[in-house]
């Protein structure tokens, strides 16, 4: 799996528009906090009981069909670098991890959104 900034990730969608962007993250957090444009939702983790999503690996699957690239992006990076070694294991080849994730890091107020994130490059995003 490669990693790439937030700026990277959003050159290489331009670049490779048959790549398909992930966003791996809560029902909640990508309907309510936004997400980036252009992207799908695939949940790695979600509620009620934050269970790992069992259908994860077989609906990427389904989504990428044909050794598209695939591009993964959560809150901060951690949930789709673990979401991105699962499909690796599955058997997937060209799969990149958004660092810093939609939000970004925790500051020293633990706060996000203020020093790195897609929101904070000022990468195109939506709110649903």
């Amino acid at each position: 799996m490669q990693n790439l900034t937030p700026i990277e990730a959003h050159k290489f969608l331009q670049d490779n528009p048959e790549a398909i962007f992930i966003d791996v993250r809560s029902e909640m957090e990508y309907m309510f906090i936004g997400h980036p444009e252009g992207c799908i939702w695939i949940p790695w983790v979600d509620g009620p009981d934050w269970d790992l999503n069992p259908n994860f690996v077989a609906q990427v699957k389904k989504a990428a069909s044909l050794n598209r690239p695939v591009v993964l992006i959560c809150r901060s990076g951690r949930r789709s670098m673990d979401a991105g070694l699962a499909l690796e294991k599955a058997g997937l080849q060209d799969v990149y991890n958004v660092m810093h994730g939609f939000e970004g890091d925790l500051d020293e107020k633990h706060h996000r959104n203020s020093h790195n994130g897609w929101r904070f490059d000022g990468l195109p995003w939506m709110q649903t």
